[in-house]
């Protein structure tokens, strides 16, 4: 009787997520620029993820249809990463160039927001700061990520925490502009609440959701689609 051979055995070798994929990228431009990642808690209090951000105590952001809170309201899970940057320039003096990357929390859930999300943020503080500076480091970010043609525009906006602020958008293939992320000059009142001279220094901020840069990046319409575990799905990004 022929000997008959055992069955191969097929190995599919993993990847990185592409979500992980995105933010590692983001991070590592962000570096090449003189950027220094920073860490912190995804379980903040008010104080380091609202007050002293200048978010007041009756701005929507800090309601319970908006926010997740513990402990009866003395935490919560962050909604940006934004505490992130307050904590490590209470720790630090000008100049200053940190990015942080990780997991955000928002009451969202639909096609294109969910509760938990991820965001890259920049800040940088030193003399003279200027919004021209803002513009110059926001463009060689996007057409890093989208290329060298890229269509930007920026428009004006309103965060507590910059003060002018804006919002920058790009143009997509089919001619339409989409919003891309938000950004300012640092508020002086969160300057002076971080024990850094607002006369002396000034300094610029922005912030990226993760999963919008890669569905724009990959085509994705439904933010769902990275979180379903559909193998056949995540194996494109291999």
């Amino acid at each position: 009787m022929d000997k008959i051979d055992p069955p191969a055995i097929i190995k599919d070798l993993g990847s990185l997520h592409p979500i992980n994929q995105t933010k590692k990228h983001l991070l590592e431009i962000l570096s090449q620029m003189g950027f220094k990642e920073v860490h912190g808690p995804e379980i903040e209090t008010e104080e380091f993820n609202f007050d002293m951000l200048n978010i007041k105590e009756q701005h929507p952001a800090r309601q319970m249809h908006d926010t997740f809170y513990v402990e009866n309201k003395s935490y919560v899970l962050r909604t940006h990463t934004s505490p992130v940057q307050i904590r490590s320039m209470l720790d630090s003096k000008p100049p200053i160039a940190f990015t942080s990357g990780g997991k955000v929390f928002r009451k969202d859930d639909d096609a294109t927001h969910l509760p938990m999300f991820h965001q890259v943020e920049g800040i940088y503080i030193d003399k003279d700061v200027t919004f021209a500076n803002l513009k110059e480091v926001i463009q060689e970010i996007l057409k890093n990520l989208f290329g060298s043609n890229l269509q930007i525009r920026f428009r004006p906006s309103y965060f507590p925490f910059t003060e002018p602020s804006a919002e920058a958008d790009i143009m997509s293939e089919s001619g339409k502009w989409l919003e891309i992320l938000g950004c300012g000059i640092v508020n002086p009142v969160v300057l002076r609440n971080c024990n850094i001279d607002s006369e002396l220094f000034s300094g610029f901020a922005f912030g990226l959701g993760v999963e919008r840069i890669a569905m724009l990046k990959y085509g994705v319409d439904d933010i769902r689609d990275f979180y379903k575990s559909n193998l056949d799905f995540l194996g494109q990004f291999t």
